[in-house]
């Protein structure tokens, strides 16, 4: 059974950015700031000192099942 809240699509998208922008993260300020709020809610992702965006280790995992749909 499903027990994570679900991602819309646009979220998934700004979920798989931040992996690959990787260490520079994601400046604020984007088309996908929202997502990148719902994401950090969920604690998918984070806020960094600089305002920037990072994945944590939750929307890696995350990532993986969803986006490239690895085995848990």
């Amino acid at each position: 059974m499903w027990n994570e809240p679900y991602l819309e699509t646009c979220c998934r998208s700004a979920l798989h950015r931040l992996t690959l922008v990787g260490a520079p993260g994601r400046p604020p300020g984007l088309k996908d700031g929202p997502c990148l709020e719902r994401l950090t809610a969920m604690g998918l992702a984070r806020t960094r000192e600089d305002g920037r965006y990072a994945i944590t280790p939750a929307g890696e995992a995350r990532h993986g099942v969803e986006i490239l749909k690895k085995a848990v």
